[in-house]
């Protein structure tokens, strides 16, 4: 937590709410203008204004994030949550990586496999 009326960087800001795991690693995301504030890019230096709407395309997924807080020092995820108000939407549901089986259903059999040729017309 910040003392009243002193200004926090943006990319302070971002790893104290563990939105990146580094300051560095938020520093090249601001260069690279993954990280909006109001809508608009900005560069590291940036102060944050309790209010202000963040969002930044980490590593985990875009994150929108509104500051409820200023803190320049990383502090526990606990902690660290509590600065800011999730406004993130839901991830789009996992698609199964494998086809749905009936249980049981492995390899065909021998005979599995002769009744498919015959079906398929012997190729």
């Amino acid at each position: 937590m910040v003392a009243p009326g002193e200004k926090v960087r943006v990319d302070q800001w971002l790893t104290a709410a563990r939105i990146f795991k580094s300051r560095t690693s938020a520093q090249e995301a601001c260069e690279r203008g993954h990280v909006l504030i109001e809508g608009q890019p900005v560069r590291s230096s940036r102060a944050v204004m309790v209010g202000d709407k963040i969002e930044a395309l980490a590593p985990r997924g875009r994150t929108i994030v509104r500051v409820l807080e200023l803190a320049n020092k990383r502090a526990s995820p606990a902690l660290a949550r509590t600065y800011y108000e999730d406004m993130s939407p839901p991830p789009p549901p996992k698609d199964p990586i494998v086809a749905a089986r009936e249980r049981g259903a492995g390899r065909p059999t021998k005979q599995d496999r002769r009744k498919i040729e015959r079906f398929r017309g012997g190729f």
